[in-house]
């Protein structure tokens, strides 16, 4: 079922990569309509989307989670599970805390310019329901934006036919400092959060993954409110040597198999004789795995061996599938570190499995996928800051410099720029 192919037959194996957008057009359309029904009738269109998609009655009385709902999920998870969700949450937040950045200011005198990076004021945060629960997501989301110092984080998920969350979604956003957790989800949800309601504060950013309605809705309501990225189905791509063990890889190709069927489990080695065995593997682990239809679809599919010529060329391959999560399973994993361009997340050695950035290690797991890591990185506390230029020159320091400015507009036939320029020095 795992599909084999010689590193010269690259354009097959890389077609075969290739998934149908998460945003076709019937998607698309509907999205549309959802999102300017929203912006346009507020609370009523999302009530109504909610009752149609979730089948609860949503009412301005009951879109928000209480504290004694959050007190009560709280009590119905295991508390080992509750010290391991303390314990990711402490090594998010210790991963993340460096990446906060400050301004800066250049010059003297009378010619200063610098910047501001200010937190938004209202980041929203969007985290699936569906087929799994995510907690591990909302530790991704939140604890970012708590380190940026956002104002207010407001936390939405779709609920079930009784209004009811998961309890591990809950206890993991109070963990993680959810300051308002509302129950919607889908399209109607990020309208909602992009264009503000009665009942939900509007937000500057929204970030978190979702099903394709979610992605449209990102997509269609960009500019009125920021996005972390437009994800698309899960990747995992392990680059691996002769020696490495055929059970780890074939059980890390499945951990992401088994998120959805359009997910792509992709090795590239130079040991044909490994592919095949791993191959083998895969077909028997299917067998016992509870989500195994899914894995099983996703590997049909999608599931791709690539025999390379060495571990070099199966370095450069992967730069170009630009994979969300690599793991590079070779004696000496570093020595192919630096050859790595693009790539979401690099998991190197035996011991890092994709799972230990998925839930604990501390790197955020909300990574750029289908290809987008060439251009994009994963979520982090930059995006939810902003920053402001500013600048400060006295008469000094603009005369020393203002016929240049004047000559450089009216070379760009912006007369009244250069004019702006010239009217402080006419008297």
């Amino acid at each position: 079922m795992l599909k084999i192919y010689e590193s010269s037959e690259l354009e097959a194996a890389l077609a075969r990569l290739k998934r149908k957008a998460e945003t076709d057009e019937k998607v698309t359309e509907a999205v549309k309509r959802i999102v300017r029904d929203v912006e346009t009738r507020g609370d009523a269109a999302l009530f109504e989307y909610t009752k149609k998609f979730d089948g609860f009655p949503l009412n301005e009385n009951n879109i928000r989670i209480t504290k004694d709902e959050i007190r009560e999920a709280r009590g119905k998870v295991p508390a080992e599970l509750l010290e391991v969700l303390k314990k990711s949450a402490a090594n998010i937040a210790a991963f993340h805390e460096p990446q906060k950045t400050k301004g800066y200011r250049i010059g003297g005198g009378g010619a200063v310019a610098g910047c501001l990076v200010r937190p938004v004021k209202r980041a929203g945060v969007y985290v699936p329901g569906g087929k799994a629960a995510y907690p591990s997501s909302v530790l991704m989301n939140i604890i970012p934006a708590k380190i940026a110092g956002v104002g207010e984080i407001i936390m939405v998920t779709p609920p079930g036919e009784d209004g009811s969350v998961e309890p591990l979604t809950l206890a993991a956003a109070d963990i993680a400092g959810a300051d308002i957790i509302l129950r919607i989800g889908g399209a109607q949800a990020v309208a909602a959060l992009a264009y503000g309601t009665r009942s939900v504060p509007r937000a500057d950013v929204i970030t978190g993954p979702g099903n394709a309605y979610v992605a449209a809705a990102k997509r269609e309501i960009f500019g009125a409110a920021g996005i972390d990225m437009i994800a698309g189905p899960s990747e995992v791509l392990i680059i691996a040597d002769g020696g490495a063990n055929v059970k780890y890889i074939a059980a890390d190709l499945l951990s992401q198999a088994e998120h959805d069927e359009k997910a792509a489990a992709v090795l590239l080695t130079p040991d044909r004789g490994l592919a095949e065995k791993a191959a083998e593997e895969i077909e028997r682990r299917l067998k016992t795995l509870p989500r195994g239809g899914i894995a099983q679809k996703s590997v049909r599919d999608y599931g791709t061996a690539i025999v390379t010529k060495s571990l070099e060329e199966a370095a450069d391959i992967a730069n170009e599938i630009a994979p969300e999560h690599l793991e590079i399973l070779a004696s000496k994993p570093w020595e192919l570190l630096d050859r790595i361009e693009n790539a979401g997340c690099v998991f190197l050695g035996e011991y890092s499995p994709e799972p230990l950035g998925d839930y604990y290690a501390g790197p955020n797991h909300i990574l750029p996928t289908s290809g987008t890591a060439r251009f994009s990185s994963p979520l982090c506390v930059d995006d939810f800051m902003k920053k402001t230029n500013y600048v400060c020159y006295d008469r000094d320091s603009l005369a020393a410099c203002y016929n240049e400015i004047s000559g450089f507009a009216a070379a760009e036939g912006l007369e009244a720029h250069a004019r702006s320029v010239r009217a402080r020095f006419e008297d």
